[in-house]
């Protein structure tokens, strides 16, 4: 149990036995940490009680500081300020808490709940390389796993491969019209971005064909319909699904092209999964849902044989489930995708990583799901995420204007190499050790900056200011951890020492104002995470881990470890940075993030 929460409940003990004819309830109490401008530790707000206890804000709080005090657990003294208790808790709690915890490996992690959890992200179509806008994507599902995981929960990491569908049959399309044979290995071009290349090349030639089509005096609307490579396209997809021999050949191939570049690419991410899930497979589960639908009334027919649910009494729309030649489309396999996560592990949440654009969408397929009586409806989630931009604006695949994740790893790898050799820190490190160095803060500062704005908000990506040494970065923070194991290896102290290490420890100074706000913020880690968890947010931990960081470095310029006033400050100190090092460990590493020992 956190401090806050201690507090909160030795102070609904305290009220009531003050005030026992009273009905207090403990969502009526509020603790913050005291504002540094005042006496005190915590705050306890007295407002909420003034009026039912018929107390003056000052009466109330001298008798309520008084008690609190006075039964010697927690507290040592108290101060009134404008109808807030500022409390100040005891040394002796600050020691104990440190000797208790400095070394625990796994500090703020929670019990296993018993509750199983999918989160699906990436989700890639298999026409293209993955692409910067992938990246928000990949990072804040992946830190949502990790932080779901450290709260307890059994995690599933799932990506749901878009490998099929019209926009697959395009990139086959023109590399069947324009390959002439080009393969990755004959080409030396990575397997996802030659066929992202044909997937461009598509929408150049459909574009021409259009504007000849409209030059000849074919509105534009019919001319977009009537293009030759489009109805092409079109024809490759019926083809498809009729189980065309032929076509599912090429369109293997070429899937296992992309599929080899997306698992080089992964690996450089550091992101990883459980379960692979590919719409080729579930497109026919959610075929299966609609025809199910039919039967029970709640979907429908049109004349042109297409399938629909009628969402209108809801305040929607009409919802497109079947197109009229048999076809399906997103919503018909994200029916099936649904059902079948659902079947294979009887989830109890399914959190999906999508896009903001895709809020309507996400509420339609719940909706569904709902209709159709299917159980995994009340557990899906919509995880919904702010687009990101470049300073020069939105990405566009089609027109080949999307910066790939290939090229933004290797732009992030290179401003870290330029910014260690400009600083000239790039001395007692070997080749190999400097090639690692150079990936660490470069993905560290890419994954970092994606992570610490608030997912719900869009956001412009700035990749000069995601590796400041001296801003809200990852390099900030894999800054000062380096320092910490700078002086841990002076002083020839572990990472994580054994217990004895400081077995003589004996606690009879008091415990300074630097080394108290240290020991505040790492007490609330766990609270951090918590909230971080049932937020479904990584920025919380993006800027606690700022946040410690600084401290650490108002401590640090404060105090002296290595010629501390005596040796119980010494070893007070030690036991204080090596668990600094071990929560900002512990945290970014739930982000994804790698902090090095030297920089």
């Amino acid at each position: 149990m956190t401090l806050a929460a201690q507090i909160k409940q030795v102070a609904e003990q305290a009220l009531k036995s003050l005030f026992p004819e009273a009905d207090i309830q403990p969502s009526q109490i509020t603790v913050n940490q005291t504002k540094p401008e005042f006496t005190g530790d915590y705050t306890l707000v007295l407002f909420p009680f003034v009026k039912a206890l018929r107390q003056k804000p000052d009466e109330l709080g001298r008798k309520l500081g008084d008690y609190l005090v006075q039964q010697g657990d927690l507290f040592v003294s108290y101060d009134i300020v404008s109808g807030f208790l500022n409390l100040t808790v005891k040394d002796e709690y600050w020691t104990n808490f440190l000797v208790k915890e400095y070394n625990h490996t796994s500090f703020g992690a929670r019990p296993v709940n018993g509750k199983r959890v999918m989160v699906e992200y990436s989700s890639p179509n298999t026409n293209k390389p993955l692409h910067f806008g992938h990246l928000r994507n990949n990072f804040l599902g992946y830190a949502v796993a990790n932080i779901l995981q450290a709260n307890g929960y059994e995690v599933i990491k799932a990506n749901l491969v878009n490998d099929r569908g019209i926009h697959i049959c395009k990139s086959m399309i023109a590399w069947m019209r324009y390959g002439n044979g080009a393969t990755p290995e004959n080409t030396g071009i990575k397997g996802d971005h030659l066929v992202g290349d044909y997937y461009v090349k598509f929408n150049d030639i459909y574009k021409e064909e259009v504007a000849a089509l409209t030059a000849n005096g074919m509105d534009e609307a019919t001319a977009e319909k009537e293009a030759p490579i489009m109805k092409e396209a079109q024809d490759l997809l019926r083809k498809w699904e009729a189980g065309d021999a032929e076509v599912r050949e090429l369109w293997k191939q070429m899937n296992g092209w992309v599929y080899k570049g997306f698992e080089e690419t992964y690996g450089r991410l550091g992101v990883n999964f459980d379960q692979m899930y590919y719409e080729s497979d579930t497109y026919l589960l959610g075929k299966s849902l609609v025809e199910d639908g039919l039967k029970k009334g709640v979907l429908f027919k049109k004349e042109d044989n297409s399938v629909w649910i009628d969402l209108t009494d809801e305040g929607l729309d009409q919802k497109l489930l079947l197109r009229g030649d048999g076809t399906s489309v997103y919503m018909t396999q994200d029916l099936g995708t649904a059902q079948l996560k659902y079947n294979d592990y009887k989830l109890d949440q399914s959190i999906y990583v999508i896009a903001d654009e895709q809020n309507y969408h996400m509420q339609v397929l719940k909706l569904i799901l709902k209709k159709l009586g299917e159980p995994c409806a009340d557990g899906v989630y919509h995880l919904s995420y702010g687009m990101v931009e470049l300073p020069s604006g939105k990405m566009k695949s089609r027109e080949g204007t999307v910066v790939d994740a290939d090229d933004m790893i290797d732009e992030m790898i290179a401003l870290s190499q330029q910014q260690t050799e400009e600083a000239g820190k790039t001395e007692g490190f070997t080749q190999d050790e400097l090639a690692t160095l150079y990936n660490t803060i470069g993905l560290g500062a890419l994954k970092f900056y994606l992570l610490r704005v608030d997912p719900k908000k869009r956001m412009i990506f700035d990749p000069k200011e995601s590796i400041d040494l001296h801003g809200f970065t990852a390099t900030f923070i894999q800054y000062a951890h380096a320092r910490i194991c700078s002086i841990l290896r002076k002083e020839q102290v572990p990472m994580v020492p054994p217990a004895e290490t400081f077995s003589n420890f004996t606690s009879t100074l008091p415990v300074l104002p630097a080394e108290k706000k240290m020991l505040l913020i790492l007490e609330q880690y766990p609270a951090i995470l918590e909230n971080a968890g049932s937020e479904y947010n990584p920025s919380l931990l993006c800027n606690y881990c700022f946040a410690l960081a600084q401290q650490f470095n108002s401590f640090y310029d404060e105090h002296s470890i290595s010629k501390a006033e005596n040796e119980e400050k010494k070893q007070l100190r030690l036991m204080l940075i090596v668990m600094t090092a071990q929560v900002m460990r512990n945290a970014m590493q739930l982000l994804g993030i790698r902090l090095p020992e030297k920089m």
